[in-house]
């Protein structure tokens, strides 16, 4: 589809295959690295994301829901796919049909796995969710893993894997991780006593995977990070990362407002003295944060300018009088690489008190992403 407003999220393969290769540079060559693309690879485009990290080193790919991974499979994507989530039973056979590794954590998807893949005589892998104190989905002791896979007596279906995933693995106290890292220990061992090895066991997140080298197991799962986002500011030291996207816009009108014309609706803002405003053709439509109204800032020729009054659906003010030269042409950055003088995410994350990743995420569809 032909983008005719002049709004944009630049999205970095370059700077995302660096990343990739800064990881696998970082675990040792025994261990895999899965990249996570899950949420159209957490705002940044699904296919180009995925083609890119596979180009660059990553050995298989996860993602949320079976429809992410079906995508891939029609885009030609054929190394292992992991469905993290919960499949619906009558998904199954799709999952199977596209050669996709299913998550299996109750009884009932055990059963529908073992039927499609003995209806079509075929192999499928699946991979056991332990809950080691996300408790969000997965079996809990190594007794109810065994009592699941007692269920399964068919040559079609492999338990290639078994992994749990950590809560906390940011916070700089490691208690926390540690007791999950351990209990999910006691589970492997106590099914591998009785079913032998598990070829890949995996724990790690981005956060895990940075912070805890002795933690990584058999394959580690990079999602955010690979976008170049750190889940924590500490672990800025441990490797060094490039921020994959940077959301940009031009102006479409600039004007001047004076002391008694409020701004947007509501009129949450009245400026004190002449000011030059313009309007950029961007809101909260296309994800940017109404919540940034008389609060977020963008950078135009490295110049930090304040968004001024409400952040409409589809449009959005800026002050733009501190700029020598505002024109139609400037470029608009809202967040960006903050070594090329941009503002980072964590920084609008921090206004919003919330994470980077949400931010990434909600930028709408109608915002053409440009591969660069």
């Amino acid at each position: 589809m032909t983008n005719y407003r002049p709004t944009w999220a630049e999205v970095s393969l370059e700077a995302l295959k660096q990343n990739v290769k800064a990881f696998k540079d970082y675990i040792s060559q025994d261990c895999q690295l899965m990249g996570v693309v899950k949420a159209d690879a957490y705002g940044h485009g699904l296919i180009p994301c995925a083609t890119s990290m596979i180009d660059s080193g990553a050995n298989r790919l996860g993602v949320a829901i079976i429809e992410e991974a079906i995508e891939l499979r029609k885009a030609g994507i054929n190394v292992p796919i992991l469905i993290f989530g919960y499949t619906p039973r009558e998904a199954v056979q799709e999952a199977v049909n596209h050669d996709l590794t299913l998550t299996v954590f109750t009884d009932e998807i055990m059963e529908e796995v073992i039927r499609a893949a003995e209806e079509k005589e075929k192999s499928v892998n699946i991979h056991i969710k332990v809950d080691s104190g996300m408790h969000r989905i997965g079996l809990k002791k190594g007794e109810d893993v065994l009592q699941l896979l007692e269920k399964n007596g068919s040559p079609y279906v492999h338990v290639e894997g078994i992994f749990t995933h950590f809560s906390d693995a940011d916070n700089e106290d490691p208690d926390y991780t540690e007791r999950q890292f351990h209990h999910f220990l006691s589970v492997v061992e106590e099914v591998e006593n009785v079913h032998g090895k598990i070829p890949i066991t995996h724990c790690c997140n981005s956060a895990a995977t940075i912070t805890f080298p002795s933690m990584h197991m058999d394959m580690v799962r990079v999602g955010i990070s690979l976008y170049g986002l750190y889940p924590g500011e500490h672990m800025r030291e441990w490797i060094s990362l490039q921020q994959v996207m940077s959301l940009k816009t031009k102006p479409i009108m600039i004007k001047m407002v004076y002391p008694g014309e409020p701004i947007s609706y509501g009129r949450s803002y009245e400026p004190e003295r002449p000011i030059e405003v313009a309007t950029v053709p961007i809101g909260y439509g296309d994800g940017l944060p109404r919540a940034l109204s008389n609060k977020g800032h963008v950078v135009i020729n490295e110049q930090k300018c304040p968004i001024v009054g409400k952040v409409c659906m589809d449009q959005t003010m800026i002050d733009v009088s501190s700029v020598e030269e505002s024109n139609r042409d400037a470029v608009y950055t809202f967040f960006g690489e903050p070594g090329e003088g941009n503002i980072s995410l964590k920084e609008v994350a921090d206004q919003l008190q919330t994470i980077h990743y949400e931010i990434t995420c909600q930028i709408g569809q109608r915002v053409p992403r440009k591969n660069i």
